[in-house]
């Protein structure tokens, strides 16, 4: 089955109806959403129809808390890929604005499960909740699925070491500079996925050549300098250290960006697509007195973190 993108309710077709679907954020499509995901697929293998993933752009809580919602732990485009990844047939993205928002429970089944997705079967967390009245819980998909010939099954929260893993949790991680912490709940390192993008090249005149990755976002889950190792498409990798954020001593933009210095490097790589494994906090990013003072600065990250590569086995 080929799998395919639905970007919006006006995009579905009769052809998308007769499925199994589950709902949800999806951020960093970690453990805790693996396990759904396994759980739909199964289903969805078992009746001969497609896996279905609904989620919604902007998610729920960030169209409510706006410029005070957390960062992504991934954007749209690296989470798709990892839905992808898992096996899942199709999503369907709803732009969550204040139409969507108004519709009850009710409503929302009505017109998203029922009359678009006509869903045989619907994956849901323990803990799922919807509607702008929220009354929409595992007890009412139950009811609304004998009452409208739909199954309902939920999954349990899953933890790890007595943590409930989430996606809130593995921020906590990240900010604390966790990253084995964060690896263990994601199932793999934690990464930024993105384009090289042509910068101003202060870096060079600093004599620290960096690759800027556009993070295509606002806010980010991580602040500073960072080991790191960045991976190609061909499979090759090479070690470096990051910087992430907006760089205060040289243009202090609201836009956070990422900045890589890979080691014993001269190749040209604009336009390639890195994925950034990070693996350390070096420090906490800062505004330096003079570019002398920066300079100095970046040659104390890249020992340290030459020096943190050499306790480390790939």
């Amino acid at each position: 089955m080929q799998q395919e993108f639905i970007r919006g309710l006006h995009n579905l077709r009769s052809e998308h109806k007769n499925c199994v679907a589950t709902i949800g954020s999806f951020d960093g499509v970690h453990l805790g959403h693996q396990a759904v995901l396994q759980q739909l697929i199964g289903v969805a293998r078992a009746l001969g129809l497609p896996a279905v993933v609904i989620v919604f752009e902007p998610q729920p809580h960030e169209f409510f808390a706006g410029d005070k919602a957390p960062a992504r732990l991934m954007r749209l485009r690296e989470k798709l890929n990892a839905l992808w990844a898992a096996g899942v047939d199709r999503i369907l993205c709803l732009h969550f604005n204040q139409e969507l928002r108004e519709l009850s429970a009710e409503q929302f089944i009505d017109r998203v499960l029922i009359n678009g997705l006509g869903i045989k079967h619907l994956v849901v967390g323990d803990d799922f909740r919807f509607g702008c009245d929220r009354r929409g819980d595992f007890a009412l998909l139950k009811a609304k699925g004998n009452e409208l010939g739909f199954v309902v099954s939920d999954t349990q929260t899953l933890t790890i070491a007595g943590e409930r893993v989430s996606s809130t949790r593995i921020r906590e991680l990240l900010q604390l500079g966790d990253f084995v912490g964060a690896a263990t709940l994601l199932g793999k390192p934690y990464s930024i996925h993105g384009r090289v993008v042509y910068g101003k090249q202060l870096g060079r005149q600093l004599g620290v050549p960096t690759a800027n990755v556009d993070l295509r976002r606002y806010r980010s889950p991580l602040h500073g300098v960072f080991a790191v190792t960045a991976y190609f498409v061909d499979g090759s990798h090479c070690q470096g250290v990051a910087n992430v954020g907006v760089r205060p001593t040289v243009s202090g933009e609201k836009k956070p960006l990422l900045e890589v210095h890979l080691f014993d490097f001269s190749r040209n790589i604009y336009g390639a697509v890195l994925d950034v494994v990070f693996h350390h906090k070096l420090r906490d990013e800062k505004k330096f007195g003079s570019l002398d003072e920066l300079k100095a600065q970046l040659q104390l990250d890249i020992q340290k973190a030459k020096t943190f590569f050499t306790t480390l086995s790939f």
